[in-house]
This record gives structure tokens, C-alpha cells and sequence, in this order.
């Protein structure tokens, strides 16, 4: 009875551990897939922030093309050189109006403040203006400031610029070398510094997106490589 009870009770538990083996095994086949699937889930958000990187990018390129750079291209004041101040005075009152509200504009009143410069590369005498703004806006005068209601403030801001332009005499200056534009600029705002540096950030964020889509890549491949040294090894 004994020997015919063992000889009964073995192929059971070999089943026995067949299954729990089959279990184990089960169980990492599943973790392996989760593992898997979370691994796709990352890769596939890298590759998406990447591509949106490209896409921000790309469309700041465009905005930035057609103001900072088109600007720079169309802009004439392309040399610099020294302007010493001949003199500056206030000729008249400029009429401006400022926002009170909603639908609200009232008027105000400010110094137009003209500068006479001299170029030490050539000797010419020039309208001096602040920058490509205030030329567009103004050219008679240096400096248009912000409509503002205390006309008192900005009739001290435009004497205070004055004096400090006389005091100072000699200040670099952006000048036309064609001589189509007979004024001069005391900044430049749209030159080579201002295109570097709006250009800068979209082009660092195209080269973020491209370097994570290629490291997403690399990963991809790398484990591919992997996992088949790995099945001829064995």
C-alpha cells in the first residue's frame, strides 16, 4: 500500500510544481510586459514633447523672421561711429493723447527736443534720433516719451535728457553710409545683438527637441541590439 501511495503521490507533485513554476513564470512575463508598456508610455511623451519642441520652435523662427529680422534687413543706420552733440534744444509742444479708460483718450502736450549732432567719420551734421521708433514716429524730435497726463513729468524727462547730452558731447552713434537717411541713431534697435539674441532660444529649443528624439532613437535601438545578442546567446 505504501509503495503503491508514493508511487500515486509523485507525479502529483511534480505537477505541483509544474504549476507553481508556470505561476512564477506567469507573473514575470506580466511584470515584463507592464515594464514594457510603462517603458512605450515614456518614450512615446519624450518623443511628442520633442516634436513640440521643433513645432515651438519652428513657429517662433517664423514670428521672429518676419519682425526682428525682416526689421534688421530693412534697417538703412548700419554703421557705427562717434557723434559729438552740437547742441540741443526744445523747439516746441507736441500734442499727444493718452488712454483714460475704456474708449477714453484724452490730450496731452510734451517738448520736442531736437539734437544736432556732428560725424567724426565724415563731418556731417545730422538730426540726431533715439532709435528706429522714434524716427518713425517723430523724426523732428529726439525722444517721444509715453503720453502721459502730468505734462510737468515729461517736460523735466526731455530737459533732463538734454543736459545730459550736452554734458556728455561725445556719444556713439548708427549712421546711414549711403546717406539716404540724413538722421542718426543713438541705439540700434534692430541690429546684429538683437537677431542673435531672438534667434537664440527658438534654436535651442529646435536642438533640445532633435537631441531627445534622437536619444528616444538610441534607447530604441540600443535595447533591440540587446535583446538579440541576448537570444543568440542563448
Amino acid at each position: 500500500m505504501f509503495f503503491v501511495t508514493g508511487a500515486k503521490a509523485g507525479p502529483s507533485s511534480g505537477g505541483d510544481k509544474k504549476s507553481i513554476y508556470q505561476k512564477f513564470r506567469g507573473y514575470e512575463l506580466l511584470d515584463k510586459k507592464r515594464t514594457e508598456t510603462a517603458l512605450q508610455a515614456g518614450e512615446d511623451r519624450a518623443i511628442m514633447l520633442g516634436l513640440s519642441m521643433m513645432l515651438c520652435s519652428i513657429m517662433m523662427y517664423f514670428l521672429l523672421g518676419i519682425t526682428v529680422v525682416r526689421a534688421y534687413a530693412d534697417s538703412v543706420w548700419t554703421d557705427e561711429t562717434l557723434c559729438t552733440v552740437l547742441n540741443s534744444t526744445v523747439t516746441a509742444d507736441i500734442n499727444c493723447s493718452y488712454s483714460c479708460g475704456a474708449e477714453c483718450w484724452r490730450s496731452s502736450r510734451f517738448p520736442c527736443l531736437q539734437v544736432y549732432v556732428s560725424l567724426n567719420v565724415s563731418g556731417r551734421v545730422a538730426l540726431l534720433s533715439h532709435d528706429e521708433d522714434t524716427q518713425e514716429e517723430n523724426a523732428e524730435c529726439f525722444y517721444v516719451p509715453k503720453c502721459q497726463r502730468d505734462q510737468a513729468l515729461m517736460h523735466a524727462l526731455i530737459l533732463d535728457i538734454g543736459e545730459r547730452l550736452r554734458v556728455q558731447q561725445h556719444v556713439p552713434c548708427f549712421h546711414d553710409p549711403s546717406e539716404r537717411q540724413e538722421a542718426v541713431l543713438l541705439i540700434q534697435l534692430y541690429g546684429r545683438g538683437a537677431v542673435f539674441q531672438s534667434l537664440f532660444w527658438p534654436s535651442f529649443m529646435l536642438v533640445g527637441g532633435l537631441l531627445i528624439i534622437f536619444m528616444v532613437k538610441l534607447t530604441q535601438y540600443l535595447s533591440i541590439m540587446c535583446e538579440q545578442i541576448g537570444k543568440i546567446s542563448k
